[in-house]
């Protein structure tokens, strides 16, 4: 098969070598391309190659994404329930335990091990429980997911999956109507929400005595630049656990509907985090988010802001946030039109 460039696919297998106009020798007959290769001879201006006739036409269609299996949603359900009891423990005044939060947030990590497809996981899962719960679960396994992309060890992952599944314990302590006002706060009221920041570390420090835990849950509000809360901790000023949470908080925070905020799309949120990374967040730690959360993109159905509609083929290293689109049977590759954008990205 004579194609042009843009409707390879990944699995492609050349049948002849491929150079570039200056003769210089890029691919070699028989390589089965990946979507590095497909950047790479698009960069270099090929045209055409030839490749394996496909077994079926089908197999290059983007695939379905995987849908959440019945095991994965009862573990997320009990890990919420776990967090609630958690919540309630903490208000009371009760002595919080390993073992409590361990049997609620291991098995939920255990059912998703070999899950890679993050972007469908946070679309699928939702939960009727209060938005503080919910959150509290996907930010435990986001600073999960982070830590092993950042190639930490399994066990080093969960206790920075844990800090994050307790990082907002402390607003058990916040009044319920100050967390649920529709409207903006007010200064008091504001001043009192950042109060849970301190309110989880001390809860976690007396009952678990474990000072890195509570650390995370009183500085994931903290901002490179030293304007965050409660302490306008600055930089190294900051736990690496932390500064991990941090993102993972912000991310779940805006594609979550809460009360007095609509959720914002994944890539336009995945955008604000790159923004954030100047300043705020931590410029590494966003960008292993970002690189890794990118490529789940691929077969999700777009809505360009021109009104089009098509589904995204190949992401672009130079500008992950401008990949490749197919509608119908024409491909348009978004980092060549600046003046159209993705507006809504969907299962």
């Amino acid at each position: 098969m004579h194609i042009h460039v843009l409707q390879l696919i990944v699995g492609d297998k050349l049948i002849s070598d491929s150079y570039n106009t200056k003769g210089l020798h890029l691919l070699s007959a028989g390589t089965v391309v990946d979507a590095g290769d497909i950047m790479m001879l698009n960069r270099h201006n090929v045209e055409y190659v030839d490749i394996a006739p496909r077994v079926n036409e089908i197999e290059s269609e983007p695939a379905e994404s995987p849908k959440v299996k019945p095991a994965q949603i009862n573990s997320f359900h009990d890990c919420i329930s776990g967090i609630k009891d958690i919540f309630h423990s903490a208000k009371s005044g009760d002595v919080l335990s390993n073992e409590m939060i361990e049997s609620a947030f291991n098995p939920l990590i255990a059912s998703f091990e070999e899950e890679n497809d993050v972007v469908s996981l946070l679309l699928s899962l939702n939960s009727q429980d209060d938005y503080t719960f919910q959150h509290s679960v996907q930010v435990g396994m986001l600073s999960y997911y982070i830590a092993k992309w950042m190639n930490k060890s399994e066990k080093e992952a969960l206790t920075i999956g844990k800090a994050g599944y307790l990082h907002d314990v402390g607003k058990c302590k916040i009044p319920h109507e100050i967390l649920s006002k529709p409207g903006k706060l007010t200064n008091d009221e504001f001043n009192e929400i950042q109060k849970h920041t301190i309110y989880g570390y001390e809860i976690i420090k007396n009952s678990l005595k474990d000072n890195t835990l509570a650390l995370v849950a009183l500085q994931h509000h903290e901002r490179l630049d030293g304007n965050g809360y409660p302490l306008r901790k600055k930089s190294t000023e900051i736990h690496t656990y932390s500064l991990i949470v941090a993102v993972a908080d912000v991310y779940s925070a805006m594609i979550s509907k809460r009360v007095y905020q609509d959720k914002r799309d994944l890539l336009f949120v995945l955008k604000e985090l790159h923004r954030m990374s100047f300043g705020q967040l931590d410029p590494k730690i966003t960008q292993v988010f970002i690189r890794n959360m990118i490529p789940n993109f691929i077969g999700k159905k777009v809505s360009l802001s021109d009104g089009r509609v098509g589904t995204i083929v190949l992401t672009n290293p130079t500008d992950f946030f401008r990949p490749l689109i197919k509608i119908n049977n024409q491909f348009l590759d978004l980092s060549q039109l600046r003046d159209v954008e993705i507006a809504t990205i969907a299962i």
